[in-house]
């Protein structure tokens, strides 16, 4: 039981990761700019973010523009839209074989396949929260050394935004969960290697009885 509850604490860690890796891949404020006026009706934040660049007025309007030109992106753009991609479609996958794969479900047949379905849906959340956890650095990078350089105005620096901490928080849930999961197949493989099962041997009485009740037939 106590190995059930673990995969179902990983499970729900995973389910969570993969959902903060959707919100994450879609959310406009990877990176935020809040240039304040002299005037409070003035002040707007800009937010940019993976598909669109958002800007909130003080005044409550509130206006996206889309990035329909994937070729004039910046690179760390690019590759944050495919391993954010791939970060959730793997999520998405390690979700549905190991809720097959669990032993609080009865999907998956015996034992032994159960358990190397765990260990395959723990491989890709170890593989999303890679893939998640790439991108989100590396835009963190852009958006510091970009603040820190002397050349580029003050109005045009940004900071990061919430979606990358939502990234970082879901990209840690998922290696934790594939961890859990991959670690837990392990050990139960691991002791079955150790410890293989002892096999019976039958009596020696037992076969001398029965030998001897053969050689009375033919007698």
């Amino acid at each position: 039981m106590a190995s059930a509850g673990l995969q179902f604490f990983a499970f729900m860690l995973a389910l969570f990761g993969a959902f903060g890796d959707i919100a994450a891949t879609l959310l406009p404020n990877w990176k935020v700019n809040a240039d304040v006026g002299s005037n409070i009706i003035t002040a707007i934040t800009q937010m940019q973010g993976l598909w669109m660049d958002c800007t909130w007025y003080s005044t409550g309007m509130f206006s996206c523009t889309l990035k329909y030109s994937v070729l004039s992106l910046p690179i760390y753009i690019q590759t944050a839209r495919t391993t954010m991609v791939l970060s959730c479609i793997l999520s998405a996958f390690g979700i549905c074989i190991t809720t097959v794969g669990m032993k609080c479900t009865k999907l998956g047949g015996d034992t032994d396949s159960k358990s190397h379905t765990c260990f395959a849906g723990g491989v890709c959340f170890i593989l999303a929260g890679i893939f998640g956890l790439v991108p989100t650095s590396w835009y963190t990078r852009e958006i510091i050394s970009n603040f820190l350089d002397q050349t580029i105005p003050e109005s045009s620096k940004h900071e990061p935004g919430g979606a990358v901490y939502i990234g970082f928080i879901s990209a840690g849930f998922l290696l934790v969960a594939g961890v859990i999961f991959c670690t837990s197949c392990f050990k139960k493989q691991q002791g079955a290697w150790i410890y293989p099962p002892k096999q019976q041997h039958l009596p020696p009485t037992t076969q001398e009885s029965n030998a001897g009740y053969n050689l009375k037939d033919y007698v």
